[in-house]
């Protein structure tokens, strides 16, 4: 297999091209495309074959669950099993951006891509053709960064190629991604108003402190 690499715009995506791009994700493709931070491996997260192929892909530990891309707050809301105030806020505040937050996944998502946890991580990205292909398919997409496991994570079209070419269908290039590092990860799956930074990235403690002391 030689993957296909697909140019899109990345501030006015091309409304077919970003349709072929839905059409090959609910085919069952894993297709890689640029987020806000490193290019991603994007499967329509109920499939679960598709699933599958992602953790064959990076030689990704089973334990570990899927991110996952959405289009907006709203569609938040029907992946999450409980909206605290805590989550409000953070999204509100830093999304579109580089922060994902980690939630009680609601009964909408397979056990699956929770890697049998029950969480979910979500974000949503400032990265436009990741967004529309999102609005376009109608569900959210998954976003682990396009690499192989211990590989470092690719900023460009080419660095995919590199890396994984030859087990892709499709690459989307949509030029260098807009930053190197990765998200902040925020974990809220404690419940009641608890959070823990998992991993800090392109959005520093101290932001996520300050606009939950507002």
């Amino acid at each position: 297999m030689t993957a296909e690499m697909l140019r899109i715009h990345p501030d006015e995506p091309e409304p077919d091209l970003v349709r072929h791009v839905a059409r090959c994700l609910e085919s069952g493709m894993v297709v890689a495309l640029p987020t806000d931070t490193f290019y991603g491996l994007a499967v329509d997260p109920v499939n679960l074959r598709a699933v599958e192929q992602i953790y064959e892909l990076k030689t990704r530990a089973k334990h570990k669950p899927l991110s996952l891309l959405i289009a907006d707050l709203a569609q938040a809301y029907e992946l999450v099993r409980e909206i605290s105030s805590v989550f409000d806020c953070l999204a509100e505040t830093f999304w579109p951006g580089p922060l994902t937050i980690i939630v009680k996944a609601g009964s909408r998502l397979p056990l699956r891509v929770t890697a049998q946890t029950g969480n979910v991580a979500l974000r949503v990205p400032e990265a436009t053709i990741a967004r529309a292909v999102v609005k376009q398919l109608g569900l959210p997409i998954t976003a682990t960064s396009a690499n192989v496991a211990g590989a470092p994570e690719c900023t460009h079209a080419r660095c995919v190629r590199e890396q994984l070419g030859d087990q892709l269908p499709l690459i989307v290039d949509g030029g260098p991604t807009a930053r190197s590092q990765p998200t902040t990860i925020v974990d809220l799956s404690g419940g009641a108003d608890s959070w823990t930074i998992v991993r800090e990235g392109a959005i520093p403690t101290y932001d996520i402190a300050m606009a939950l002391q507002r």
